[in-house]
């Protein structure tokens, strides 16, 4: 196995992105991959999933200490989309990489309006409080379980699970925004739990492109080694730089990505035609 040393660079620049920001990782480390190192997506999307989910899992350590990590929500949203995985990971190598980069493209534009989306309705308005189906027990610090909760962690883990699996994405973008719409977690609570299911789903992810045969280890160890130095250097610089004006630059380098690979497929398209 011939490593690719390169895969480091592009690594380290999906690190400072995730470390900076505290979400992205995925989003941002396939098409790097793609445009850097003229991989697939159904090829960069494993690669993606190992390198986001060892960071979350570094993350989510100290979470587990400060004992902020809702275990039983983490346990059905990761468990639900470890399940589904599998099945996003098959589906992608039956699909052209066309079709996957249109649809990559999609959700990458999807996932920069909602940031910029939010991040300018937080600045120029308060959060107001919505009644959500998984309500806080204040005095236990637990959800009160009922079944349209269940039913909304559920979908939330079956779309987490088969995106990660489909394109390599799911971790924060998703997951995030889907806590924040079925329950009434604390921030801080929020992200700990969202760090945890992300690195379960990633484990599954990989483990089921590895036992298909489609873990590009050779790509995927100095990539990973990138994206954990990226991610430490970045933590460090976070408090630097305004979180504000980080997300929108974030969003708008999301949606020029975005723009960028569905003008590939066109061109690439319109070459072979």
């Amino acid at each position: 196995m011939e490593v690719q040393w390169l895969g480091i660079f592009p690594g380290v620049f999906t690190g400072l992105v995730l470390g900076l920001t505290g979400s992205g990782g995925a989003i941002i480390a396939v098409p790097l991959l793609i445009f850097g190192l003229g991989a697939t997506v159904a090829e960069a999307a494993p690669v993606a999933l190992l390198s986001v989910g060892v960071s979350a899992a570094v993350a989510t350590y100290s979470s587990f200490r400060q004992k902020i990590v809702r275990y039983r929500t983490a346990s059905l949203i990761a468990g639900t989309g470890m399940l589904i995985t599998p099945a996003g990971v098959w589906v992608a190598q039956q699909f052209s990489d066309a079709l996957l980069t249109v649809l990559f493209s999609a959700v990458l534009i999807y996932a920069a309006w909602y940031m910029y989306r939010k991040r300018r309705e937080s600045a120029t308005q308060p959060e107001m409080a919505v009644s959500s189906p998984c309500q806080l027990d204040l005095e236990s610090g637990r959800l009160i379980w009922t079944i349209p909760c269940a039913r909304g962690l559920l979908a939330s883990g079956a779309i987490t699970g088969f995106l990660s699996g489909l394109l390599g994405v799911g971790g924060g973008f998703i997951i995030i925004p889907a806590l924040r719409k079925v329950s009434d977690l604390p921030m801080k609570t929020l992200i700990a739990t969202a760090l945890s299911i992300t690195a379960l789903i990633s484990l599954s992810g990989v483990v089921s492109a590895t036992s298909m045969g489609f873990m590009n280890w050779a790509l995927a160890l100095p990539f990973t080694a990138g994206t954990i130095t990226g991610t430490l250097v970045g933590k460090r610089y976070t408090h630097s730089f305004d979180e504000a004006k980080l997300q929108r630059g974030f969003a708008i380098l999301a949606w020029c990505i975005a723009f960028g690979m569905l003008v590939k497929v066109i061109y690439m398209e319109s070459a072979f035609s």
